[in-house]
């Protein structure tokens, strides 16, 4: 290996700068086998068990809420939360346009109409602006999604909710343990809505929580996932005495085996997050040092404590040197880095199909108030086609060596804008033939 090749771009022939495996995920430990173990024995898999009831506990401490409640998904989760604050078919939902098709569908899957809202260009989050525009008489409820690596500017966002009577349910799926003024997401709106599913930083394969403060909101998401009953005291030992609701029920429980997963994950959870914010702070000041088309998205200073799905970045096309944002990942995971690209805007994925009149999408209300053949969201659009770059959260679990090699590869391929984009006008002009 020569210097020469150390110094070239992998695209271009040289020696991939990242030489450290990206770290793995999930992370389990010799303790989770014990105790799933105890739980197959047990014979007690599901319907409120222990190891469920211990992680309830558990949760909503970390959380800072009086009320937990586990589900089977992070997709019914928020269908029910938005159930409990009391939206009912033909009620608008609003819903940022970049954000995973599951919170659209959640609240379409109870007949609600969803409203998209353009997200702001910087956090990819929702934009508390466009939120405010789009309300109308019958909103009921919005979802501000906390995505990737940043947080919502809540502090707009319960604003103009409580300004117009609109219940706010978090979608807490990407961001177990970030904080906005001390206060962990999940416990600032009515309701917060998680996601366990594998690739989360709290995970167990599948499953789900809501969080909150009501109790009323609580009884009601635990009589949706319970079939029915309700825990007579909710204020008591987690549960309290079960009695029949009296009320309309799913079967959404959460199975004992899961509950295991969770109680390690939660036990690692915070080391974890404050690793991956370390190593997002060295990449961060590494990348801005170096100059060139990647940043990172800058951090609100309200936001004091950050989980991270992804860690969001920035892609500039002015700094490119003629390059794509596509054609930048090309060449930087060519050196063994794994950034990625985002979510399709809601209303254009091909997994809903919602701008296809034909669709057989369950209670589409003909009255709803977008089209969205023809929306147009235009910094959700730019994000998703041109800007915006993420790098999954196993990777900012890596050592400093780690994010020091891939800030070597950033700054390769800096150097050779010029000449990677020749290699890849003549690599098309070949295809063309």
């Amino acid at each position: 290996m020569t210097k020469k090749a150390n110094l070239l771009p992998a695209f271009l022939g040289g020696t991939a700068a990242v030489t450290q495996a990206a770290p793995t995920w999930p992370v389990t430990s010799d303790e989770d086998v014990a105790r799933m173990a105890e739980v197959v024995r047990s014979g007690k898999w599901s319907w409120l068990g222990p190891q469920e009831t211990a992680f309830c506990e558990e949760y909503k401490q970390f959380i800072g809420t009086p009320y937990c409640v586990c589900l089977a998904n992070g997709t019914v989760t928020l269908q029910c939360a938005l159930q409990a604050v009391g939206v009912v078919p033909g009620d608008e939902v609003i819903v940022p346009g970049m954000t995973w098709v599951a919170t659209a569908q959640a609240a379409m899957d109870i007949g609600a109409n969803i409203v998209f809202a353009d997200i702001d260009p910087e956090t990819l989050c929702l934009d508390p602006a466009a939120f405010a525009a789009a309300v109308t008489p019958r909103t009921k409820a919005v979802i501000p999604v906390h995505l990737y690596g940043c947080m919502c500017d809540m502090d707009r966002i319960m604003a103009i909710a409580r300004a117009h009577g609109i219940k706010v349910v978090e979608d807490v799926a990407h961001q177990h343990g970030s904080e906005w003024r001390g206060v962990k997401a999940g416990a600032i709106g009515d309701a917060g809505s998680f996601s366990f599913q594998q690739s989360k930083i709290l995970t167990s394969g599948e499953g789900g929580a809501v969080t909150c403060n009501d109790p009323k909101i609580y009884q009601t998401i635990f009589a949706l996932k319970q079939v029915g009953w309700t825990p007579e005291n909710p204020a008591a030992e987690p549960y309290g005495k079960l009695v029949p609701g009296n009320r309309y029920g799913h079967n959404y429980r959460l199975t004992e085996m899961q509950a295991v997963l969770l109680r390690g994950g939660l036990s690692r959870l915070a080391a974890q997050n404050a690793q991956r914010e370390a190593f997002a702070a060295r990449l961060t000041a590494g990348l801005e040092q170096l100059g060139g088309p990647l940043r990172a998205a800058r951090r609100d200073p309200r936001v004091t404590r950050q989980a991270y799905y992804t860690m969001t970045l920035h892609f500039d096309p002015a700094l490119a040197g003629g390059l794509t944002r596509d054609d930048d990942l090309q060449a930087l995971n060519r050196e063994n880095i794994g950034f990625g690209g985002l979510y399709w805007p809601v209303y254009q994925s091909p997994l809903l199909n919602l701008y296809d009149t034909t669709s057989p999408i369950p209670f589409r209300d003909p009255a709803r108030i977008q089209d969205y053949r023809t929306l147009k969201l235009p910094a959700t659009e730019r994000a998703h086609a041109e800007t915006a770059v993420v790098l999954p959260h196993h990777h900012l679990l890596g050592s400093d060596a780690y994010a020091d090699q891939i800030l070597a590869a950033v700054a390769k391929i800096n150097a050779h804008l010029p000449q990677i984009r020749a290699a890849l006008d003549a690599q098309r002009a070949k295809e063309r033939k």
